[in-house]
């Protein structure tokens, strides 16, 4: 899923995209002791998650939905940090049974509390009718065209947020 976007993404002249894995920063249940908002990471894994997140003016997230919202994982990595996430795009890419529509729309508030702009656009991807057999990703040409236009404004949305990054 995430390297369909990818895919897509490293097509553009208009921006660099990196992919970031949440298998490769393998983070603990919360455990700093301090409110994130406070910015006084203690912990190794935290200065350096927070290091990765600080270096990108925007971000597409990739989820599932699980029990009508994002995976755990996800929500743990984003409750690790917080002005790393000031001031900066998001779009969405869900799936699930109802296109994760569910897990985008809590994504949508937690951003919110991050100070984050998230984008209009959502790819909402089907487990019936964008998959094979529930597993093997087979979007249909919308939904390409749906991550172009995502991904215009995440560039857009960014972009119009320099002047906050450097405030």
């Amino acid at each position: 899923m995430a390297q369909w976007v990818m895919d897509a993404a490293v097509k553009r002249s208009d921006a660099t995209f990196e992919l970031i894995d949440l298998v490769d920063y393998p983070l603990p249940h919360l455990d700093e002791p301090l409110p994130p908002a406070m910015g006084k990471y203690q912990n190794a894994h935290t200065q350096d998650w927070a290091a990765t997140i600080g270096r990108f003016d925007g971000f597409v997230f990739v989820t599932p939905e699980y029990n009508h919202s994002t995976s755990g994982v996800l929500k743990n990595a984003i409750d690790y940090l917080f002005a790393e996430w000031n001031n900066k795009a998001l779009g969405i890419v869900s799936y699930g049974t109802v296109g994760g529509a569910r897990a985008a729309e809590h994504l949508r508030l937690i951003a919110g509390e991050l100070k984050m702009a998230d984008v209009r656009t959502n790819v909402a991807l089907s487990l019936f009718a964008d998959f094979q057999n529930f597993s093997e990703l087979a979007p249909g040409e919308h939904q390409a065209q749906t991550l172009e236009t995502l991904l215009d404004e995440v560039v857009a949305w960014s972009t119009a947020l320099a002047p906050l990054r450097q405030a």
